[in-house]
């Protein structure tokens, strides 16, 4: 009844790449499959888009830098944001520090976040970039405000009386 569905969110649990514990790696990983850190990351992980790929951090690895993944398991040191597409697991000796985004989040206790927590029904969309304006071109809301004569009057009364009255000339 009630673990009937559990597994049925869990991908297959192979490990494809693993960091060792006595391993410092400073740059961005990019991977498919699983990927367990026993060692110290200093960079992005982000996972190559197949949704059953699976990052995990033991509670020897650590990991400094944004991390992105649709399956993400932490027992260890995550400093930077967490964005799962799907879902992640925190275990009891997990300490995150950076916000997490997920569809599913299963969290045990002792387990702990310095950040926000956010829950996303559908995946980030990537902005489109800012259009390019020439040099010296002031933005409109900016050039409509240094048109703009702004008058105030200020009355001085008692305290429960005053009030400030701002009026566009």
């Amino acid at each position: 009844m009630f673990g009937s569905s559990k597994n049925a969110n869990r991908p297959t649990m192979s490990i494809d790449t693993l960091i060792g514990a006595k391993t410092r790696i400073k740059g961005d990983i990019s991977f498919s499959g699983g990927f367990r850190v026993d060692g110290h990351v200093v960079g992005t992980v982000i996972s190559d888009g197949a949704p059953d790929a699976v990052l995990t951090i033991s509670d020897q690895g650590s990991v400094e830098g944004e991390v992105r993944a649709p399956h993400v398991i932490i027992n260890g040191v995550m400093k930077g944001d967490v964005i799962a597409s799907e879902r992640v697991e925190l275990a009891a000796q997990a300490r995150v520090h950076g916000n997490v985004h997920y569809k599913v989040l299963e969290m045990a206790a002792g387990a702990q976040i310095t950040g926000r927590v956010v829950r996303e029904d559908e995946p980030r969309k990537q902005l489109p970039k800012p259009e390019a304006k020439p040099e010296g071109a002031k933005p409109e809301a900016a050039k409509a405000a240094s048109d703009a004569e702004f008058a105030l009057e200020a009355k001085v009364e008692p305290k429960d009386k005053s009030k400030l009255d701002a009026k566009r000339v």
